[in-house]
């Protein structure tokens, strides 16, 4: 990658990074806290605040996307992440679980991922997209491993008020990043080049959209429950999970990274893509049938965010070299729209089954979202790179 490129891609990272450390750093003390205000004894009400940024994720991601693709995607960048910050300052304040889904829903307006990414898109050439959304992907995996040992601490200081004021504060940061650290964007192409019904009517777009919605679906629900499986079946204490955690997320950066690099320089995308996929299908196989150890859990959280990071790295960068150039920032607007919805649908349909039905049965219902999109995605048509020569001196 030439200079400005790694520019590009740590600036955008640590963009991504810290907004996302101020979300991280709620999952693992949320239950804990919410078991001490009002409505926090029902878990769908707290698998609820969980996804409910989703929620307006959902609804906002594709006015933003197309927002970036007219005005350009900085003011979009800074809108966003301003209306994050009042969001965070909301859940604050919140006095009980209804308040604190409403300051989380607020928190999902500032819809700026279809931004990021499109304008990560525009800055670095095809050939090294896939490496750029790695980089930003693995910032997300650090600062969610980061968090788990953090959050005890800090909650335990400045409680969740200060946690979610810490995540105002870091939005407001990531701004100041963004205008200073990232380079010159090139001008908007305008969406109206391409109509948006353009972008919805794709196939491949649909099976990548459908891709990172049900991936999602799968993380949310996942770890509605995982909390209480490493208690009861792995018989560790909950200010002690970071301990699996973290190794779990270390250790999958260093095997993901070898499998990018076959993505992209061997032209191994396609099988790479999918076996993540089954992957993701196995590990939640062996959390239902063989997860009765501490050890037995580690393993399959390991194989979990090995797959995970692969697919968060390799579905950004297939969607923008699969979207018309005109549309771009539209169609990354479409696809983390859909990556909204499976995050609520995730958090509150995974709180109800297991409410209802108990663990087994949401790794159940994740075993068979797995198997469906690797259906879908064995038929879908994967884009050609088509590489730009380069001065061998820029080459990595």
């Amino acid at each position: 990658m030439s200079p400005e490129e790694r520019r590009v891609g740590v600036s955008l990272a640590s963009i991504f990074a810290l907004r996302m450390l101020g979300l991280f750093l709620i999952l693992p003390v949320f239950s804990v806290h919410a078991a001490t205000i009002p409505g926090g004894d029902n878990l769908l009400l707290v698998g609820l605040a969980l996804g409910a940024y989703g929620l307006t994720q959902a609804l906002f991601q594709i006015p933003y996307g197309i927002a970036s693709d007219i005005v350009g995607r900085k003011p979009v960048i800074v809108a966003g992440l301003l209306i994050f910050a009042v969001g965070s300052f909301v859940a604050a304040w919140a006095p009980d679980m209804q308040w604190m889904i409403v300051g989380r829903v607020l928190q999902g307006m500032g819809a700026i991922s279809a931004a990021v990414t499109a304008l990560a898109a525009d800055l670095t050439r095809e050939e090294h997209r896939t490496k750029v959304m790695a980089m930003i992907g693995s910032s997300i995996g650090l600062v969610f491993a980061l968090s788990l040992v953090g959050a005890p601490l800090l909650y335990g200081w400045v409680g969740m008020a200060g946690l979610f004021s810490l995540t105002g504060v870091l939005a407001l940061a990531a701004i100041a990043l963004l205008l200073k650290a990232v380079p010159a964007v090139p001008k908007p192409q305008g969406h109206d080049k391409l109509p948006l019904r353009a972008v919805l009517a794709n196939r491949d777009l649909l099976k990548l959209n459908l891709g990172i919605g049900t991936l999602h679906m799968i993380q949310m629900a996942m770890f509605v429950v995982l909390p209480h499986a490493l208690l009861n079946r792995g018989g560790l204490a909950a200010a002690e999970h970071w301990k699996v955690y973290l190794p779990a997320v270390l250790v999958s950066f260093a095997i993901m990274v070898p499998a990018i690099i076959a993505a992209e320089k061997k032209d191994k995308m396609r099988p790479i893509f999918l076996a993540a996929i089954g992957l993701t299908a196995i590990v939640q196989v062996g959390l239902f049938l063989f997860s009765d150890g501490l050890w037995t859990l580690g393993l399959w959280l390991l194989l979990f965010f090995v797959a995970f990071n692969i697919l968060e790295a390799t579905l950004p960068s297939l969607v923008s070299r699969t979207a018309p150039p005109a549309a771009k920032g539209a169609a990354l607007g479409v696809y983390n729209t859909t990556q909204a919805i499976g995050l609520f649908i995730g958090g509150a349909v995974g709180g109800y089954i297991a409410q209802h039905f108990g663990d087994n049965a949401v790794f159940s219902a994740c075993t068979v979202l797995a198997l469906i999109w690797l259906v879908v995605a064995g038929s879908m048509n994967f884009p050609q790179r088509r590489p730009a020569p380069v001065p061998a001196d820029q080459d990595i």
